[in-house]
This record gives structure tokens, sequence and C-alpha cells, in this order.
């Protein structure tokens, strides 16, 4: 039965932007890797050319950065979520519907609280507790209305000085995102160098010395590479930093962004498609990515479909946003602060080891003149994984931790 249009239009009012954006993003990717199964066409790494300036856009960039905005524009939702939560446990109905006029503030103020679209005193309190530098008004005007809030019938102090949904501000995630990504982009990359793939010997690039002995090659990431794991230390060490200066609790913080990086990994990992690397083993599955020549490692040249590893990570990256996302709609009394953390590592990690059978080009764990046939990344996730579990059940069985809002 076909769907009325005035049907249409009421769904699509009431899906957020961004998740219009997030499943049209993925509808052109499985678009375009449909089309590259029926032709084994893959677009140039430059998706934007501009001559002017000689600078050329590339997909990788592209993706990388759709992935962060789109993880990110959750993660502030998820957080605006819960701070409205505690905003409404907190402040009675009674007072959340009570006019703005009841301030008797001057009219200057009542119009540009008005065009703020403020005009209930339960919408002030929300915004006085996130910022109230965020009202738009001077040093005077905001004296006034605390004067005026601090005699309202009904309002507690406590509110004014520091809300218990100040530290779920969504606007803290675009003012911490930038020492999250700094510092991951640190991260990834010495995790890159300490750990170079096998491939690198091309360019004179055999073991961590190589980059030491010639500076240069650290900040070359035209021959890649970024590091995974490094990035989320990294960007732990930058929310931790961030969460630190603004008195917020750390797990609660990351529980949402382990969320938020899951969804980008989703977007981000097909860099390396159109990057045509990061493939495995040849495969003759009729999903299999096709390789250039040019882009096709030593002693592979004569094969030309490849495990296409990316798109693996890509939905099981996928599929951790998902469970992550319906745990914390649905499940959150359940929950401890750091559980999501938690099980994105974990669900990362046997992601991870499990992609590494498939996956060409590993640098497997070497103890002086032993190798071991097992890649640094499996051992890594493996120990994640294990450090994970045990810390959850500790967790549980304690009940030490604080329950999710």
């Amino acid at each position: 039965m076909l769907i009325r249009s005035e049907q249409v239009r009421a769904l699509s009012g009431r899906i957020k932007p961004h998740w219009l954006a997030i499943i049209l993003f993925l509808l052109f990717l499985a678009g375009l890797y449909s089309y590259h199964l029926a032709t084994g066409f893959t677009p140039e790494r430059a998706a934007i050319q501009i001559p002017i300036l000689e600078l050329d856009i590339f997909w990788y960039a592209i993706c990388i950065v759709a992935g962060i905005a789109l993880g990110a524009t959750v993660v502030a939702q998820l957080a605006q979520q819960r701070a409205i939560a505690i905003w409404q446990a907190q402040v009675p109905a009674t007072v959340r519907e009570r006019p703005l006029s009841t301030l008797s503030l001057p009219d200057e103020i009542q119009q540009i609280l008005t065009k703020q679209k403020i005009t209930k005193l339960g919408e002030l309190l929300l915004r006085w507790g996130y910022n109230s530098r965020y009202l738009g008004l001077n040093e005077e005007g905001l004296q006034l209305v605390y004067e005026a809030l601090l005699t309202a019938p009904g309002v507690s102090e406590s509110w004014l000085h520091d809300a218990p949904w100040r530290v779920w501000n969504p606007e803290h995630v675009w003012s911490g995102i930038g020492w999250c990504l700094v510092l991951g982009l640190i991260g990834a990359r010495l995790y890159h160098v300490f750990t170079p793939s096998p491939s690198m010997a091309a360019v004179g690039i055999e073991s961590p010395l190589d980059y030491f002995r010639n500076p240069a090659q650290l900040i070359n990431f035209r021959n890649g590479g970024l590091g995974i794991y490094g990035g989320i230390a990294g960007g732990l060490l930058g929310l931790f930093i961030y969460t630190r200066r603004q008195h917020m609790p750390l797990l609660g913080w990351t529980d949402l962004c382990a969320i938020g990086v899951a969804l980008g990994q989703v977007f981000g990992r097909w860099g390396n498609f159109f990057n045509q690397e990061l493939y495995g083993r040849p495969t003759d599955l009729f999903w299999a990515v096709h390789i250039d020549p040019l882009y096709r490692l030593p002693g592979y040249s004569q094969f030309e479909t490849f495990h296409p590893a990316f798109l693996y990570e890509s939905l099981w990256s996928l599929l951790t946003f998902a469970l992550l996302f319906l745990l914390l709609r649905h499940h959150a009394h359940w929950l401890l602060a750091g559980d999501l953390t938690a099980l994105y590592l974990i669900f990362y990690g046997i992601g991870r080891s499990l992609l590494e059978l498939v996956r060409l080009d590993s640098r497997t764990v070497v103890f002086g003149s032993l190798q071991l046939a097992i890649s640094v990344a499996t051992l890594v996730s493996l120990l994640i994984v294990i450090i994970m579990i045990v810390w959850l059940v500790l967790k549980h069985q304690a009940k030490t931790g604080n329950h999710v809002a």
C-alpha cells in the first residue's frame, strides 16, 4: 500500500537532519559499492580539484570529516537528552511551565529572551544552567535575571550556580572536540610510527628507528598512516583533560563518545576504499573489492580482487553503533558509568581480531629474534577485550559505579 504524501511529510518532519544525513550517506556508499562490484570502477582519490588554488580535496578526508561531524552531532543530541531528563526530574512541571512574564523582567530583556524562543521559566532555567553567557545579555542584564530567578517561588539557588544538568550541555561536544581531535591525531600517528606496516619498506621505513633517523617522515602523512588504537588513546587523553577542566564526569562522557566514535568509524573506513588500501587476502567472492595494479602489494600483482577489509570494519562498526545506541536508549537503568565505553572496546577488539585474519600488511609481534604468528593489532585487541571484560564483571559485582542518568 502506498504511503500518502502527508504521511511522508509528517515522517520527514520527525527525522532529525543528522539522521537523514546518515541514511543518505549510507545509501550513497551502498550504491557506489554496488556500482564498483558491477564495473570494477573506483573513483579517483581526489574528489574535488581546484586548479586555481592548486588544491585537491580527497575522498579520504571527506569520509573522515563526515564521520567526525555526524558522530559528534549524535553525541551532542544524546548529551542534550540526558540534560533534559535531569532538568525535568529536578525542576517541577509547575515551575517549568510558568510564563516568563511572571519574573517581571524589563521589556528589553524580555524581548531578547523571546527572540531566543525562551518564553517559559523552565526554558530559562535550562539555558541558564547550561551557561548563562549563552543568553546574549550583558553583565547588568544577567544580574537582573539572576535576582529575578533567585526570588522566584520554587526556584532552587543551586540551579543558578551549578545546575546538575550543566555537565551535559551539548555545547561541550563542540568545545571539547578540538582537544580530542588534536591529541587523537598525535596518538594515531605515534601508534603507526612505533608499529609501521611491512609495506612501508617501499619508502624506506622498516622499523620505528627509521622515522627518527629521518624526522621529516614523522609528519609525512602521504605515505600513511594512522593507528586506530593510538587515536582512541589520544582522544581519551583529550577528553580527560577537557572534562577535568570543566569538572565533568569522565566515564559518563566516554560512554556517549563511544557511540559517536563507532558511528565515525562507519564512514571513516570508506576512505580506505577510495585510496585502495588496507584490503584483505585475494578472494573470488562476489562482494570482493577490485584493486588497480598500481595499488596492489608486492607479491599480489597477479590478483585483481581482494577481501574488502574496510567494508567489514565499516559494517561491524555500524552494528556496534546500533547496539550501543539501543542499549543507552532502552536499558540505561541497567548500565553503570563506563559500561558503554567498555562494550565499545570489547566489540571493536573482537571485530579487529577477526579482521586481522584476512588483512594483509599487518606487522607481527616480535620479541628480540622471536617473531610470533600474530599481528600487533590482534595482540592489543585481545588484551583490551580481556581487560574490559574483567573490569565489567568486577564493576557490576561490586556495584560501586553510578547508574547512567
